[in-house]
Order: structure tokens, then sequence, then C-alpha cells
């Protein structure tokens, strides 16, 4: 071991590994290069494994799925309901975005991460699910929706619910704007501001509170659908213009050539495009 890292420390050039209090310790340049030498070995594993299919119908195995509440929402159902017709002994463990990091999904110690992604490490794969509009969910019985325009908008109290991308959440301001994500940066860029008074990282809180007077829920589309026969609320389309959030499925390059993985994948994006129509 002490040859091989000596050899590596001549190849880069860099001490690689330094002792510390904590013990052995990766340097940065070590950090660096650790993506591409995952990729390496999982490509030197998939050449050397005998080649064996997938079959779904007989398999039991556990895939360990993050998602957001507003995929378990819209997308988790119909693939429930798919899975149970190809491969009815097949589960899924549905963590939430706190429950995982980046370095998990790295290790393929998670299947996939289904959710919405500001930023993403590089060596990741990644797929576009579906992209998605943006709905207002009011209550039937306030009276902004006779004159539902901008200025009436902004004179409202608001529900901010948003979690994107994966790890433990911090406390929200309604002054930091970058941090807020799309609605109240588009309001930024036509110099507005909405009045939020909860901030939630549930979407089904959201809807839920939707239903009281006086208070407007922006958030997406394929959400806000699912209390379209609500008679105690009205859906209406934001009085402006707001740029569509992308829905993301993520996995680790150590999964990518799996069988197993390759066949649960394609089945979510079989499933995202049914449920586009």
């Amino acid at each position: 071991m002490s040859n091989s890292l000596r050899r590596l420390r001549d190849l880069f050039n860099d001490p690689i590994l330094v002792r510390t209090s904590d013990g052995m310790t990766p340097t940065d340049r070590a950090l660096e290069l650790q993506p591409l030498v995952r990729t390496v070995l999982a490509a030197a594993e998939q050449a050397i494994l005998p080649k064996t299919e997938f079959e779904p119908a007989g398999s039991t195995r556990i895939f360990r799925i993050m998602a957001s509440d507003y995929t378990e929402a819209t997308l988790l159902p119909i693939l429930l309901n798919r899975l149970y017709q190809v491969a009815p002994n097949i589960r899924l463990d549905i963590m939430t975005p706190s429950d995982v990091s980046f370095h998990d999904v790295e290790r393929g110690k998670v299947d996939l991460v289904i959710n919405r992604f500001d930023t993403l490490p590089q060596s990741f794969h990644q797929v576009r699910l579906w992209d998605d509009s943006f709905s207002c969910v009011v209550s039937a019985t306030n009276p902004i929706i006779k004159n539902w325009n901008l200025e009436t908008y902004l004179s409202a109290k608001h529900i901010w619910v948003s979690k994107t991308g994966m790890g433990v959440g911090v406390g929200m301001s309604s002054d930091d704007v970058q941090r807020l994500g799309w609605v109240d940066d588009a309001l930024h860029k036509i110099d507005a501001k909405r009045d939020i008074a909860l901030f939630t990282r549930h979407y089904q809180a959201a809807l839920l509170m939707g239903r009281q007077q006086g208070l407007i829920v922006t958030l997406p589309s394929m959400a806000a659908r699912q209390l379209q026969a609500d008679s105690e609320v009205v859906i209406l389309d934001p009085p402006f213009s707001i740029p569509r959030m992308r829905l993301k499925m993520v996995w680790s390059p150590l999964l990518q050539h799996d069988p197993g993985h390759r066949w649960i994948r394609q089945l979510i994006k079989t499933v995202s495009e049914d449920i586009q129509g």
C-alpha cells in the first residue's frame, strides 16, 4: 500500500493523503480525482462481471429513491401501479431530501434521486423527467378571485413552498431572493415582492393551508391539480410570468451499467412520459 501511495504521489505531484488528528485525510487534489476514479472503477467492474439479464417479474430487489413530496404525489402513485403489474415483488424505499447527501448518492447507497436541482456534481448521471408550469391555489371564498391581477396578488399573504436539492434545510428569509426560488426570482425581475406569511417544505401541507381565507399558494401545476375537484379552492394562473421548473432523475456513475438499475430508470422515464400525455 505504501509503495502504491508513493507512486501516486509522484504521478500527481501531490501528497494525496496526509496524516492529521483525524487520521489519514485526502488532499484537495485527491478529492478532485475521487469522482473520476469511481467512474473508472465502476467501468472496470462492469467489464469483468458476467453479463446477466434482469428479470423484473421474479425480482425481490429494493430500490432506494430520494423524492420530494411533489414527486411522491405526482409520479410515485402511477409508478407503483405499473410496478404491481410487471414486477409485483420489487419494493421501493422512499427517502426525503433531508435523509440523503450527495455523498450517499455518489457511493451508490441511494439508487435514484428525483427532485429539482440548482446544481449537481459533474460526475452524476441525470435525465429530465418533465417540465412543469406554476399555478396559484386560492380559497373559493376569497374575494381576490373576482379581481385577480398582479396588484391584488401582491397585496395578499402568501405561503412559500419549496425543497430543492438535498440535505438538511436551513431557515428562510423573505429578503433572500436568491434562495427563495422561481416564484420570487420572477417577481424580483419585475421589481415586485410578495408578502410571505409562512415558509414550508411540504407541498401537501401548503395545499391544505391554501384553503384558508386570504392566503395564496403558488406552486407547480401538477401538484396543484390534486385539488382540481375540490370545491373549497380555485386554481388560477399566476398574474405574471414564471419560468417552468424541471424535474430530474439523478444517479451515481457506479450504478450506470447495473441491469436492474437500467430497468427501473427506463420504467420511471416511461411512466413520466405517460403522465405528461
